[in-house]
């Protein structure tokens, strides 16, 4: 299966289908089955002690892989989360973006499972793990 949607596609999509928050994320890369982007952190992002917020952290993932399965299957906005697991494996470095490292591992006519590993700019060790699947609407 080849990409179906590249970086430019990505964006032109979420701000059409999401404007409330597509200035929050950059796809950087697509490949098949592969996609990187990043969270522009910002002060909404952040909780109490100035670190960035579970939620935030959740959503990265969420988008990550959404945006990956699009890419992929082209613009179906009614594609869902039906689970997700997310590891919190360690504080995110003060100020910096999070880059989300987003692989498929299954690609079917009905559901796409993805894995997602997310960190802190300039930093090696993760800061969050999550493996989300989702439901591919009919016709796809």
């Amino acid at each position: 299966m080849t990409v179906k949607m590249d970086v430019a596609a990505l964006h032109a999509f979420l701000e059409s289908e999401f404007p409330q928050v597509a200035s929050d994320y950059v796809v950087e890369e697509v490949l098949e089955n592969r996609l990187r982007m990043r969270l522009r952190v910002g002060p909404g992002h952040l909780r109490p002690g100035g670190t960035i917020s579970g939620p935030s952290i959740f959503a990265l993932a969420d988008v990550a892989v959404y945006l990956a399965v699009l890419a992929m299957i082209g613009p179906k906005a009614l594609a869902v989360t039906t689970n997700a697991t997310l590891d919190f494996m360690r504080k995110p470095a003060a100020g910096c973006d999070l880059i989300a490292e987003c692989e498929l591992l299954k690609l079917g006519r009905v559901l796409a499972v993805g894995d997602v590993r997310i960190h802190s700019q300039g930093q090696a060790a993760p800061v969050a793990r999550a493996s989300l699947t989702y439901s591919i609407p009919p016709g796809t």
